[in-house]
């Protein structure tokens, strides 16, 4: 919304929720962001571009949104994350520092390093606050004139010559265009495109610390493991909440995101803790808080961002497979100049709707 109200477009926004919910993957206080990209280094780009975003949007809220404490990232070295970030680093210049177990011990006092394993240190990585980031993009897009209603649902639309018509549980809306970010609920309005889009329920957790190894202030950065058990993630301790974590992998497969448990699963914690127990054994087990969110994986965990290949006024981002916020300011900017101009300058090309790994579980 905020991207297509800067240049010029009027714009309606429909949200099934009001601003800050917490039903898709933009809460629970932080987000890590990081240029590196293990993922794909073909992301690096558009990673350079959301840092720029995010620093006028800081300026343009007058708020802190981007916090810089560095990421340690550790992990076998013939597994994903290490490799990636490497050949990510190499091809597009970045410096990363790579460690050994004594140097990990010595800069960062709290972690450990499983045998066997090896460590990368990103200087220029942190996390976002990020429901300040909503809002703010929010607030922004209404200073513009932006129409922001919520509490509606969009129950379905279609095309007819150059007219969309949208469907909602309140109204009928008629425009020229139309942009789809519908988070856990893309697989419906877009079930046209035949891909199938996976929703998992995730849970996020809070531990009391009283150990300054793990506080922000006292040089703990964000962390990201690939262990045998699966792939682990957190941030330092900033408040009275303590130290964030959460695994990345698994997660529960969600038929319906409206009809779901968001209590806390104890097999879930279990592994949570212990992972603490291996890698971070000075966090204590005193639960502070607990909250749930939703990842869409497309087929190949990498994001579905295109305009609709029958309908060209339709343009759409989704399956961003639980790494898709830290992105979000230039997937806003490549969504209205799909929408407006038909193209980008954003290399995007790898995450088109019609690659051939989307088609590998519906041939």
């Amino acid at each position: 919304m905020f991207h297509l109200a800067r240049r010029g477009a009027s714009v309606l926004g429909l949200d099934r929720f009001s601003g800050g919910h917490d039903r898709g993957s933009s809460h629970g206080q932080t987000r890590i962001i990081r240029q590196a990209y293990f993922e794909h280094s073909d992301y690096v780009p558009l990673l350079l571009r959301a840092y720029q975003l995010w620093a006028e949007l800081e300026e343009l809220s007058q708020s802190q949104l981007y916090v810089e404490t560095g990421l340690l990232e550790i992990g076998p070295p013939d597994g994903v994350v290490i490799p990636g970030v490497i050949e990510s680093a190499e091809q597009h210049s970045f410096k990363v520092d790579r460690l050994s177990n004594d140097d990990v011990t010595s800069r960062f006092p709290g972690f450990v390093v499983p045998d066997n394993d090896e460590a990368v240190f990103e200087q220029h990585a942190g996390y976002l606050h990020v429901e300040k980031c909503v809002l703010a993009h929010l607030a922004e897009a209404q200073n513009l004139g932006v129409t922001h209603r919520t509490d509606e649902e969009v129950l379905e639309w279609d095309v007819t010559g150059a007219t969309v018509r949208i469907v909602t549980n309140k109204s009928e809306y008629e425009t020229a265009r139309l942009v789809i970010t519908a988070g856990a609920w893309a697989r419906d309005l877009l079930a046209g495109l035949g891909i199938e889009l996976k929703v998992f329920l995730k849970h996020l957790h809070w531990y009391d610390n009283n150990d300054p190894r793990y506080v922000k202030d006292k040089g703990c950065p964000t962390f990201f493991y690939e262990i045998p058990a699966g792939y682990y993630y957190g941030f330092p301790a900033f408040d009275e909440r303590g130290l964030k974590v959460a695994e990345h992998s698994g997660g529960q497969p969600v038929s319906d995101p409206l009809d779901v448990n968001r209590s806390v699963d104890k097999r879930e914690r279990k592994r949570v803790e212990h992972f603490l127990s291996g890698c971070l054994p000075g966090v204590g087990r005193k639960a502070t808080d607990h909250t749930t969110c939703f990842y869409t994986l497309s087929p190949d965990e990498h994001f579905i961002v295109d305009r609709h290949p029958e309908h060209e006024q339709v343009v759409f981002a989704a399956g961003l497979s639980g790494h898709g916020f830290k992105f979000t300011g230039v997937l806003g900017e490549v969504l209205a100049d799909l929408s407006l101009n038909g193209k980008t300058n954003q290399p995007i090309d790898f995450l088109n709707c019609q690659r051939s790994t989307l088609r590998q579980t519906n041939p």
